[in-house]
């Protein structure tokens, strides 16, 4: 849900699609395309700066939705610079000697690839970029799975909304002993109530005998081909920068 706020709160929210995927893919491939750890992290502070100051996205917002993402990657980049061995003492935890380089080539180019979808994501509603996706020719399948799990995620979220407020009324949190008999409560009703609105989504798709896409109204961007221009420029002198300087 915080995604999906920010995607329409920020200033570029009527920034054409195009233009914010074209910037993505151009950062995207400077992100890969930096030669050196200094050069990717650079990318990636243009990147998150474009975000904030330029989209206007709250910074709290961009580090909450950021930092799962960035524990799982530095998680992840530590496992190259550590090596896991055994030996007659047990397991053993040693730090390579050139470790610090790949994890730091690993992390700072990842980190540069993240800022790059956080910046596509956190200005642009997934309904505008199912739009895009259709116009690239992305296969219906593809974009019928994608709503449906956009459409379940709201319908998942009310849920879990209505249930906790109905159990808080009844003190079901006054103890930790109430809570946990109450989030058992809430897990099994929303397991039910999510089985149940699929199996509806199910009828009402073979009401119409599955035929044809799912089609919905794309919103009309008055300054398209302008916004797409100044992204392509934008997005080309960001690449040619971490080329230049790798």
């Amino acid at each position: 849900m915080l995604i999906e706020r920010s995607a329409y709160a920020n200033r570029w929210r009527r920034v054409s699609p195009a233009a914010k995927g074209s910037f993505a893919l151009a950062g995207l491939i400077a992100a890969f395309a930096a030669g050196s750890p200094m050069v990717a992290a650079g990318v990636a502070a243009i990147l998150a700066a474009v975000t904030l100051l330029g989209a206007g996205v709250a910074p709290a917002s961009y580090l909450r939705v950021a930092s799962p993402a960035l524990a799982f990657l530095l998680l992840g980049s530590l496992s190259l610079a550590c090596s896991l061995g055994v030996n007659e003492h047990g397991l053993t935890l040693q730090l390579l000697p050139n470790g610090l380089n790949p994890l730091a080539n690993v992390f700072s180019r990842s980190f540069a690839a993240l800022a790059a979808l956080l910046f596509l994501t956190l200005t642009t509603p997934l309904p505008d970029l199912i739009s895009l996706l259709r116009r690239l020719k992305t296969p219906e399948i593809l974009l019928e799975i994608m709503v449906l799990c956009y459409r379940m995620l709201f319908v998942f979220s009310a849920a879990v909304q209505d249930i906790w407020i109905a159990q808080t009324a009844r003190l079901g949190y006054a103890t930790p002993r109430l809570a946990l008999r109450s989030l058992a409560g809430l897990t099994a009703n929303l397991t039910l109530q999510v089985w149940q609105r699929a199996n509806d989504l199910h009828v009402a798709a073979q009401a119409r005998n599955n035929e044809g896409p799912l089609y919905f109204l794309a919103p009309v961007f008055a300054h398209a081909g302008r916004d797409l221009t100044i992204a392509m420029i934008a997005g080309s002198t960001l690449l040619a920068l971490a080329v230049a300087m790798s």
